[in-house]
This record gives structure tokens, C-alpha cells and sequence, in this order.
């Protein structure tokens, strides 16, 4: 009986986990009662499928949720950027509550509150324009610029310090700044890396020659009468190119590896706490497979 019970628990969850969120979230409700917390889970869930259909299915759902908690800040939060995603033209009446819905959220939300920070996201991207969009893209290309060259910087500290980075991978720990620098050393590491060691340790003269020299090959194949148009010139910047490439490789190797020792970490905790769960076990109790255990002391009863 016990077997059976457990198979039919294991068949119900493998349908629970199969079936879509919004039905998960639709029989929760049905089960503990109407809620806000899932009301709201059942309108993301919906909102998540991107259909007109399901907008309008999240849309009831958060209404409902409102109708029995109308002061809840997640369900007044998670209808307002529902709001801001509808088409003025096809949806005027759900477009209409953005201000409704805004005012709401300001009386209730004090400044500086995470719900505050989130519609003042939404408010950010829903009248984005093109040229806002260039801009952001722009922003991000001149972090990643910064970053790369925050990265070279400390890679060229750690070369000129005669670093090789064999023993700072394993001691970097969770740290993302000493595991992007223990992979970048890595990767530069061997006589066929020493070019790009060289151009790293010295990277603002490189790029201020190298634009040089291009600009002069290009410059001297157009005036000899070689070519009339010369790209050759910029054939130069591949090394830069080839060093910058191995910096993204060692930030992107770098956070593969902080997850991986964050994730074993939590895996030992789990089997350490497991393993104190069954050492302070009484004797004679059932485990986790339905096994009763006997201590020692006990002979078997007959």
C-alpha cells in the first residue's frame, strides 16, 4: 500500500510538472483558495505565453486578485507592466489604466522601495524609442570596453609580477574578479601566447601603434599605386583582436566556474545536513525508503 501510494504521488507531481505553469497556478487556487500571491503567479503565467488570450486571461486574473487584495503591491505592479504591453489601438481600455494603476502604486510604494524601482524599469522600456535603444546598446559596448580593459590592466600586473596563475584558479574561490583573473592567466599561458602576454602588458601603446601602422599601410598601398583602395592595413589589429577574445573567453570561463563552485558548495551542504538528519535518527524509526532501522542493542522480534 504504501509502494502505491508513493507511485500515485510520484504520477500526480510528474503531471503537475508537466502541465503548464498557468495550470499549476489554476490548481493551486482551486485547492488553497483565492489569494493574491497566486492570483499573481497566475497572471504571469499567462502573461508569460504572449497571446492575446492569455493577456486577457492574466488581466482577470490580476482583477480577481484585486478585487480581494486591492492594496497588494506585487498584483498592482505585475497588471501595470501588462498595461504598459498592450496596444493602445487594440487594447484602449487596458492601455488606459496605466495612469490608474501608476497613481496606486505611488501612494502606496514609498521611494526607493524595490516595487518603486521596478515600475520606474517598466515606465523606462515601455517609451523607449529606437534611439534609446542605439544609446543603451552603446552604453553596454563601452562597459564591456571598460571592463576588458580593467581586466588587461590587472592581467598586466599580475605578468609583470612574474604571476602564472596555476595556483590562483583553485584559491579564487566564489570571487568573480580573482577567477576571471586566474582564467585569464591561464589562457595566456605558453610560448605560443607570449605575443598576446606582450600586447596585454602593454596595451595602450599597442592600440595607439597599431591604429598607426594601419592607417599608414593603407595609406602608403594607395599612394605607390599598389591598390586604389587598401583594407590590408587593418589585417594589423587581428592580434589585438585575437588578446581582447582571449579576455572575454577567460570572463565567460570565470563565471562558468564561480556557478560550478557555488552549486558543489550547496551539494555538500545538502549531504552534510542529510548526513547529521540520519545521524541523530533514534534507533527503531523509519528512513526515507519506509525501512525501519533496528539498533544494534535490540535482537529481532520473532
Amino acid at each position: 500500500m504504501q509502494r502505491s501510494s508513493m507511485r500515485n504521488s510520484a504520477r500526480s507531481c510528474t503531471r503537475l510538472v508537466a502541465s503548464p505553469p498557468w495550470r499549476t497556478a489554476q490548481a493551486g487556487l482551486d485547492q488553497v483558495g483565492p489569494t493574491a500571491v497566486l492570483y499573481r503567479w497566475l497572471g504571469l503565467a499567462h502573461a508569460a505565453e504572449d497571446e492575446d488570450d492569455h493577456d486577457s486571461a492574466a488581466e482577470r486574473a490580476y482583477q480577481q486578485g484585486l478585487a480581494s487584495a486591492p492594496d497588494d503591491l506585487g498584483l498592482l505592479v505585475c497588471y501595470l507592466e501588462l498595461c504598459l504591453r498592450a496596444d493602445a489601438f487594440d487594447y484602449p481600455a487596458r492601455a488606459g489604466r496605466v495612469a490608474t494603476l501608476r497613481a496606486r502604486i505611488d501612494e502606496l510604494a514609498p521611494a526607493g522601495s524595490p516595487e518603486r524601482e521596478r515600475v520606474d524599469d517598466a515606465l523606462s522600456w515601455a517609451g523607449r524609442g529606437y534611439w534609446d535603444d542605439l544609446v543603451a546598446a552603446a552604453g553596454r559596448g563601452e562597459l564591456r570596453q571598460a571592463e576588458s580593459a580593467e581586466l588587461s590592466d590587472r592581467v598586466a600586473s599580475a605578468l609583470r609580477t612574474g604571476s602564472t596563475g596555476t595556483d590562483s584558479s583553485t584559491a579564487a574561490g566564489e570571487d568573480v574578479r580573482e577567477a576571471e583573473l586566474a582564467a585569464a592567466l591561464e589562457l595566456l599561458r605558453g610560448r605560443a601566447n607570449a605575443p598576446l602576454r606582450f600586447l596585454l602588458t602593454h596595451r595602450t601603446a599597442a592600440y595607439v601603434i597599431t591604429c598607426l601602422a594601419a592607417l599608414g599601410v593603407n595609406r602608403l598601398l594607395v599612394t605607390t599605386g599598389v591598390v586604389t583602395f587598401s583594407p590590408w592595413g587593418w589585417l594589423l589589429w587581428l592580434p589585438l583582436l585575437a588578446a581582447e577574445g582571449k579576455l572575454r573567453t577567460a570572463r565567460q570561463l570565470a563565471r562558468q566556474r564561480v556557478v560550478a563552485r557555488i552549486e558543489e558548495r550547496h551539494a555538500l551542504e545538502a549531504a552534510l545536513a542529510d548526513t547529521e538528519d540520519h545521524a541523530q535518527m533514534p534507533p527503531g524509526t523509519a528512513d526515507g525508503g519506509g525501512q525501519t532501522t533496528l539498533s544494534a542493542s535490540s535482537p529481532p522480534t520473532t
